[in-house]
């Protein structure tokens, strides 16, 4: 096997891994917040806090990877990986251990191993996603957009192994299992890249100095893609991370379908992103990207069958699937003097985005609104079933959502067509999945966002002559 091929499939995997884990939490939210009695919004704040871990490291690591070499990130990456699972398995352990003596601990204690169990994992992630991005950048300078799409398919890749894996065994054997399953990929990819030797990044190659690299984030257009990468973080991310869970009781249980099925798409587009960019170029792509994301937001915002739903899931995914991989191409394409730096700044702040802003905000919108139609049609239920505090997202009102341990059972009963709810598990019902469409909804405004700002640079680089790749002349052979 070629040097390059073995260091691509090794980073492939990396990526794997992140997204086996990513749609394997999403499966098993739900079943947290009936076991702990969590509220949506602090499951957002479980799932964000695994986005935050994810760009912090991928901007710390960025700093460091020219001084030691990529090899020692990825086997602490692996190490991270193991660890992750001790972590968040031990939630089990804590909660049933002081349950029956003190309730409050044991939920706070289940939390925080969550919490943390994801934040390790994600720590991982990020190690790695550091690691490949300008790997591969380098590697296959000629055709950087293509291949970073390859890369990243391994994105869903991961997605689909993991949600097909979740569909036939949560619910029929402990999440613990199902969970720790990750392991298998991270042990190959460590075992491939032990014996390999890595090469220097394009910029390192090239004699750029470090005071220069940083001086690349003084560019306003870097500023601005760092702004349009905030909301691919915020609109991909953090969609996926409660896409499942939305979609659960109008599917029947199989909420983890959509995620599969849109994840299938981008798995299969992303190996053919080379022969678009040629065509329309990267700006052309993701601004098209764009257009189809505000719809299929919106339409599965809007309807509530199986079949309608499938449509809209159909072009949410179109949608969805050139945004990341793209992004860095365009930065490594017009930024290559930032090296490791830009393209982690990039991958950074998305995964901020996701963590920060993501997934608890579409919690918080869920809560939000969910709690808001149970009140005004149903007062009294909503009594029955508000949680106990009060949840905020930056500046916007408190809210009193509804309890996990008390709906999450309902929402339960709501999968199983044949059961029929009592009027008050109706409007719980109801009310929770009229909080998730409506999230979906608001959320189409960010990626109206992006499509103004890919067009402005459209226009930009055609009144410049066109967009083009910066080609750095290197001094040294990497």
């Amino acid at each position: 096997m070629k040097k390059n091929t073995k260091l691509l499939i090794a980073s492939f995997l990396t990526i794997f891994v992140a997204g086996f884990g990513f749609a394997v939490r999403g499966g098993l939210l739900l079943e947290w917040g009936s076991e702990f009695g969590f509220t949506q919004t602090e499951l957002g704040q479980i799932t964000g806090g695994g986005f935050v871990g994810f760009g912090l490291v991928i901007l710390i690591a960025s700093l460091f990877l020219d001084r030691f070499g990529y090899k020692p990130f990825l086997l602490l990456a692996g190490a991270l990986h193991v660890l992750s699972v001790i972590v968040t398995v031990a939630a089990t352990f804590v909660y049933s251990g002081a349950i029956d003596t003190n309730p409050d601990v044991a939920r706070a204690g289940a939390y925080l191993c969550l919490f943390w169990g994801v934040f390790i994992f994600a720590i991982a992630n990020g190690i790695c996603e550091a690691v490949v991005n300008p790997l591969v950048a380098t590697l296959y300078r000629d055709e950087k957009t293509h291949y970073l799409n390859i890369l990243h398919a391994g994105w869903p890749g991961g997605i689909i192994i993991g949600a097909l894996l979740g569909v036939a065994m949560i619910g029929r054997v402990h999440w613990e299992i199902v969970l720790a399953l990750y392991l298998v990929p991270t042990l190959v990819y460590v075992l491939m890249m032990v014996g390999e030797k890595f090469p220097m990044s394009e910029a390192t190659a090239a004699g750029v100095r470090f005071g220069e690299m940083l001086r690349e984030f003084a560019a306003p257009m870097m500023i601005f893609l760092l702004v349009l990468h905030v909301c691919i973080g915020y609109v991909e991310l953090g969609t996926d991370s409660w896409i499942a869970n939305i979609m659960d009781t109008v599917l029947g249980g199989m909420g983890l379908f959509i995620l599969l099925y849109t994840a299938l798409l981008m798995f299969v587009l992303r190996f053919f992103a080379g022969p678009i960019v040629h065509r329309i170029n990267p700006l052309g792509l993701l601004f098209a990207s764009s257009v189809l994301a505000v719809i299929g937001l919106y339409a599965l915002g809007s309807f509530a069958t199986g079949v309608t739903i499938m449509v809209a899931a159909t072009i949410y995914g179109l949608g969805k699937t050139f945004f990341w991989p793209t992004m860095l191409g365009v930065v490594s394409e017009r930024f290559p003097r930032g090296g490791a730096l830009t393209l982690g700044a990039v991958g950074g702040v998305g995964m901020l985005s996701a963590g920060l802003l993501g997934g608890p905000g579409i919690g918080y919108l869920q809560d939000r609104y969910a709690s808001q139609h149970l009140q005004e049609n149903a007062p009294a239920v909503y009594e029955e079933y508000r949680a106990e505090g009060t949840n905020r997202f930056l500046f916007f009102p408190a809210v009193q959502g509804l309890d996990g341990s008390r709906a999450g059972p309902v929402m339960e009963r709501a999968k199983d067509f044949s059961i029929v709810l009592t009027p008050d598990e109706q409007a719980v019902r109801d009310a929770s999945f009229y909080g998730g469409q409506t999230a979906l909804k608001v959320t189409a405004l960010v990626p109206a966002f992006m499509a103004l700002g890919y067009l402005f640079l459209i226009v930009h680089f055609r009144r410049a002559g066109g967009y083009r790749q910066i080609v750095l002349s290197s001094s040294a052979e990497p």
